[in-house]
């Protein structure tokens, strides 16, 4: 199985356009398979910097420590 990567715009009608250079490398009246990946919005930085601490805080948190967590 080939596989080639690239850029592609979805015209107002909702179809991908394909760039020439690709489109002469696939072959006629066959079927592919395609991977359409959509970028997310981004989150800025300060907000990926506090869920990245949260996350480690919360994998170095073990079953010992729920000692602490008791009245």
């Amino acid at each position: 199985m080939k596989a080639y990567e690239t850029s592609m715009k979805i015209t107002s009608e909702g179809k991908l356009e394909l760039p020439p250079n690709i489109t002469k490398l696939l072959p006629r009246n066959q079927m592919v398979r395609a991977i359409i990946l959509i970028p997310e919005a981004s989150e800025s930085e300060e907000a990926a910097w506090e869920r990245l601490t949260v996350e480690q805080f919360f994998n170095g948190y073990g079953e010992a420590d729920s000692i602490y967590d008791r009245k």
